[in-house]
């Protein structure tokens, strides 16, 4: 059976931290709009800020739909499972909002993070507070091995710059806006803060 939590602290902590991959799901509040899901990956790039606040890296891509969603009505659920060891699947659903480069609030979140975002082509971080922790028994996911991050995006991203990063986000379709016609990434992007 189901648990609810009032935090995430000592065994859901730990759990959501060693987990290699979760999962966003947002949408818009349109009831014929476009749900996302996307699979989130690459150790390091998710922290819990404290014990109802998470973060993750938000890095490039073709899509901004978790943007755009999360600016219009800052509905999100993120979502681990155990792929190896105990079943369980742990859900938080919250309130989320993307933090740009602009933002005050990015030199302080930045540090969380145990990855080199400048490999990545960082675009912002999603910062998200929860307002609902549940953990169900997993029973039916599969047993997987973790092997090890894939290289592809650090070396794609990596020799990108503001300039060329923005210019490459500007010819993405749904980048700029949804799928369904929302603001998405701010463009062109605001410089990379000075370390």
């Amino acid at each position: 059976m189901g648990k609810t939590y009032e935090r995430i602290d000592g065994r859901l902590r730990s759990f959501i931290e060693a987990q290699p991959m979760f999962f966003t799901a947002t949408a818009p509040l349109a009831g014929d709009g476009t749900v996302n899901l996307s699979p989130k990956g690459l150790r390091g790039c998710f922290a819990v800020l404290d014990e109802h606040t998470v973060a993750y890296l938000d890095f490039a891509g073709s899509n901004a739909e978790t943007i755009a969603h999360l600016r219009e009505n800052g509905r999100i659920t993120l979502m681990w499972c155990a792929f190896d060891g105990p079943p369980n699947i742990v859900r938080v659903h919250g309130r989320g909002e993307p933090v740009f480069r602009d933002d005050p609030r990015w030199p302080g979140l930045l540090p969380q993070f145990a990855i080199d975002p400048g490999d990545h082509g960082l675009r912002a971080i999603i910062v998200v507070r929860a307002e609902l922790i549940r953990d169900t028994c997993g029973y039916a996911v599969p047993l997987m091995t973790y092997q090890a991050d894939r290289d592809l995006h650090g070396r794609r991203f990596a020799r990108e710059d503001d300039a060329s990063l923005s210019a490459y986000f500007a010819g993405k379709e749904h980048v700029a806006s949804s799928i369904d016609g929302l603001p998405g990434l701010p463009l062109p992007l605001p410089p990379t803060p000075a370390a």
